[in-house]
Parts: C-alpha cells; structure tokens; sequence
C-alpha cells in the first residue's frame, strides 16, 4: 500500500510541473524514463517554495516559507510526508543522496526573496546559486547516478546552465519582479530607464554562461543529454528573442516562444541526436 501512497506523491508531483511549467515537462519527457519521476519531484518542491514568495501575497509568505523549509527537513529526516510534493522530494533526496547543503542554499535565496528589493554583485550571484545553480547540481545528482567523480566534473558546467536559464528568466520576468514585485535583480540597473549598454552586458554574460554549459551538456550520460539539451535549446531561443527586443520594450510583455516554435526546437534537436551531433 506505500507504493501506491508514493506513486500518488510523484504523481503531484509530475501535475504540478505540467501545470506550471509545459517547457521544463516537455524536456524532462525527453530524458530517460529512469529519470523523469525524480526530476519531476525536484521541480515540483522548487516550484512550491517559489510560488510561495512569489505570489501568496495575501497570506503570512514568511510564515508559510519557514513552515515549508521545516517541513521538508522533517520529511527527509522521516522519510514520509503527509504532504505528497515534500514525500516525493525526499523520496529523491533520500533515494539520490542530495547534499543538504544545496537545499540550504535553496531556502536562503527564497528568504532573500521576501526582503531584498535590489542586489549588489554580491547578493546577485549569491542568489542566482540558491536560486538556480543548486537546482541544477540536485538534477546533477541524478544524471550521475551516483557517480561522484562525474558530477564533480560536470558541476560547473551544471551551474553555469542554472544561471544562464535565471538571468534569462529575470530579463523575460522584468515587468512581472519590477512591477508588481518591486524586485531588481541585476546590480545597478533601473528598469525605466534601461540602457542598450546595460542590456549588451547582461546578455554578454548569460552567453558566456551559455556557452560553457553547452560544454557540460555534451558530456552527460546518454540518459540524460537528450533532454537537457532540448531545454537548454528553448532556453537559447528564448534569450535571442530577448536580445531582438529594444531595452524600451522590454517591460512591455512577458517575452515566450510560441508552441510551434518548441516543436521546432524538438525536430531540430531530434535530428542533430539522429545525427550524433549535439
């Protein structure tokens, strides 16, 4: 009766991802079957705690926040949640041996959610790890397999692709943070009077990111190349339609890619597979 109790909380788990996130569940379907539940189960707790900080405005967020954070370490301690989006986490966590310390960091960057309004270089690039890198290097953990020697030598690569998908997401969510959130995540910018200059040297450095992770990419398992890769695609889309967009528009809409254009960036990522040429 646990496995039905447990395929239950994973199946929450999966619903929450394709209910928030159609992009990230197309990719995790790309991966091998192995591991879609337990990347399904990273995303959906990742998902909780920022829908927490982002969008209970009417509730107690840091009351809310600090219960959950408790609760997620009552969870992995237990092994058993009554709470099927936690019971699946530590199903993974426990199953994959998941450092602690990245959930940490995790929780300390939605923290800084509920109080910082702007960030120095500093808070910058120490949010951007709580936030996304360590979200990257929990998927680590499951791509390796175990394998320690391999995720230490694809750890930086997995952080650079966490940060180029956040900075991406910061610029294509600049009218949703600065206008109903009061959020400025890149150090010493002002969104109503952004700059071509600023605008350059932001996207100079998500490509960099970009460009290293693609290295790391290349050197996953088998299991899981196919399907990082297809988000990472998207992600890339995503951000040379952002680099198209005039520093004055920016903050008129929340820029997309339309689903004919994923099903292109699939077909396309298909055949380079095909091709072995990823």
């Amino acid at each position: 009766m646990m496995n039905l109790f447990y395929q239950l909380s994973q199946d929450c788990s999966k619903i929450t991802t394709e209910k928030y996130s159609t992009s990230f569940s197309s990719a995790i379907r790309l991966l091998h079957v192995d591991m879609r539940t337990p990347i399904f189960n990273i995303y959906g707790f990742v998902r909780f705690a920022d829908e927490i900080v982002d969008t209970f405005h009417e509730f107690d967020k840091a009351a809310l926040l600090q219960e959950f954070k408790a609760d997620t370490y009552v969870a992995i301690d237990r092994k058993i949640s009554l709470n099927p989006i936690l019971n699946s986490f530590q199903l993974t966590v426990n199953k994959y041996k998941i450092s602690h310390d990245l959930i940490e960091a995790f929780f300390k960057s939605m923290e800084m959610d509920l109080k910082k309004a702007t960030y120095d270089s500093d808070g910058y690039k120490e949010y951007i790890y709580g936030s996304a890198e360590v979200v990257g290097l929990m998927c680590l953990f499951i791509f390796c397999q175990g394998n320690s020697d391999m995720y230490q030598q694809l750890k930086p690569y997995a952080q650079s692709l966490g940060a180029a998908f956040q900075k991406v997401n910061f610029l294509r969510d600049v009218k949703a943070d600065f206008e109903l959130l009061s959020r400025t995540y890149f150090p010493g910018v002002d969104f109503t009077n952004f700059t071509a200059a600023e605008k350059r040297k932001i996207e100079e450095d998500i490509a960099a990111d970009f460009k290293h992770a693609y290295e790391g990419i290349v050197q996953l398992p088998a299991k899981a190349r196919f399907g990082v890769y297809v988000a990472y695609k998207y992600y890339v889309s995503l951000f040379k339609k952002i680099k198209r967009t005039a520093p004055v528009n920016i903050l008129d809409q929340r820029i997309r890619i339309p689903n004919y254009g994923k099903v292109i960036i699939v077909a396309k990522a298909s055949l380079r597979a095909q091709l072995n040429i990823l």
